[in-house]
């Protein structure tokens, strides 16, 4: 691997997990005056708990940083010409950045918003399709876990075929979102789908 590819790779993960560690709901909720959504509901710093605690309007503010926090980075990486292992690669930084961030004490959000945000650069038609599915099924079953869980399952297949170049990134970026809902999975297998934070 050339040290020159080495070297971007290193910084631009680095700027990606940085930029993922700014947590939209924190800094939202902290803008506005209201509770830390850390210390509320259900402790997430997330859409669905901001929603929950403070209204739509904060919490489309909330998914909206959390969806373009990382785009800067990626389009460097995309200007810098990455082959597309090494973009995932930068964008993979950015979920680590939402999920575990360092100034947080490593707890985060559960990334979804942050992952739509990655692919949205990457593979723009996935994205857009698994936000669509979310959206229906949020609608359907009035929960958001389920519908992040269908949608993260449902990106690689989507990535097959409107994106192939990409499909080993967004199964990996897809993994990470499923870990992180490792809690409401076994939750859902003990008690069905009456889960409430994605």
């Amino acid at each position: 691997m050339p040290d020159a590819l080495v070297l971007a790779l290193v910084v631009l993960a680095g700027l990606g997990y940085a930029c993922g560690t700014l947590l939209g709901a924190v800094w939202v909720c902290r803008l506005a005056g209201v509770a830390d959504p850390r210390v509320s509901g259900s402790g997430n710093p997330g859409f669905s708990n901001v929603l929950r605690l403070h209204g739509a309007r904060l919490a489309l503010a909330t998914l909206a940083v959390d969806a373009a926090k990382g785009m800067p980075v990626l389009w460097l990486a995309r200007a810098a010409e990455l082959p597309p292992w090494a973009q995932g690669v930068v964008g993979f930084g950015v979920l680590l950045g939402h999920s575990y961030p360092l100034w947080y004490g490593f707890r985060g959000g559960k990334a979804v918003a942050s992952a739509f945000g990655v692919l949205l650069v990457l593979a723009p038609w996935v994205a857009l399709s698994c936000a669509t599915l979310w959206a229906l099924l949020a609608w359907r079953v009035r929960t958001a876990a389920v519908a992040s869980l269908v949608s993260a399952l449902a990106a690689p297949l989507l990535g097959l075929w409107l994106a192939p170049e990409y499909v080993g990134v967004i199964g990996v970026l897809a993994a990470l979102v499923l870990l992180r809902h490792a809690w409401n999975i076994r939750r859902l297998g003990r008690s069905g789908p009456d889960l409430g934070e994605h």
